[in-house]
């Protein structure tokens, strides 16, 4: 009997133990739209360290930093018609590509885009919205650190949003998807020494558009 009973102590006290761990719940701390990153290293090369590993030199870096927002059940997020693209670009006549800040590209190398090339530095991305025909456009135009709604001139989001600052629009090549991703996600595919490929996808549409890196600048 006092087997038994400590048996039944075992067991009752591994269940109770399961539910206290169960009804643990962890604190997560994002913002609404949390912030994401896609980069990618071009121009390097591989060579190996004195432990017999690998490490990549000299590369060159293309990141884009951007905010990255969730359906959360809404659909068809970029609506249809005349009112194609309004909801995501909150009052712009451009989208962000994101959420929240201004999404930015930072390129060590010089790029071609679209067939127009752009010096290494940092340049702000927009998107112009129109039914399955998708506009990328880089923009040079000044960023607040902080929103002002007093500020007119410099950016925050797209708000403010000025065509004189673009140095470059190209057209992205836009179709519908299969799956829908649930969090607006920017990432790089097709990579190689000297181009990629920048892709966005958000609920059922997928925007891509060519990079190449300009000769002779690795």
């Amino acid at each position: 009997m006092r087997v038994r009973f400590l048996l039944s102590v075992v067991v009752l006290s591994g269940v109770m133990g399961a539910l206290s761990f169960a009804q643990a719940i962890p604190d997560v701390k994002l913002a609404p739209s949390p912030l994401g990153q896609a980069a990618i290293q071009v121009g390097g090369k591989w060579d190996k360290t004195a432990e017999g590993g690998q490490t990549y030199r000299d590369g060159k870096w293309i990141v884009v930093d951007y905010g990255r927002p969730l359906l959360r059940g809404r659909q068809d997020i970029f609506g249809a018609g005349a009112d194609y693209g309004k909801f995501v670009n909150a009052g712009a006549p451009v989208w962000r590509a994101g959420a929240n800040d201004t999404t930015r590209l930072t390129t060590q190398v010089p790029l071609e885009i679209g067939g127009k090339t752009i010096a290494p530095g940092v340049y702000n991305v927009f998107v112009e919205l129109k039914p399955g025909n998708w506009t990328l456009v880089m923009s040079t135009q000044p960023v607040q650190e902080k929103f002002d709604p007093n500020d007119k001139v410099r950016l925050s989001g797209a708000t403010n949003y000025d065509p004189k600052f673009d140095v470059l629009r190209a057209p992205m090549t836009v179709r519908a998807s299969d799956a829908s991703t649930e969090q607006f996600t920017i990432w790089f595919t097709n990579v190689s020494d000297s181009s990629a490929t920048l892709s966005m996808a958000w609920e059922k549409t997928l925007a891509t558009v060519d990079l190449k890196v300009v000769a002779g600048s690795k």
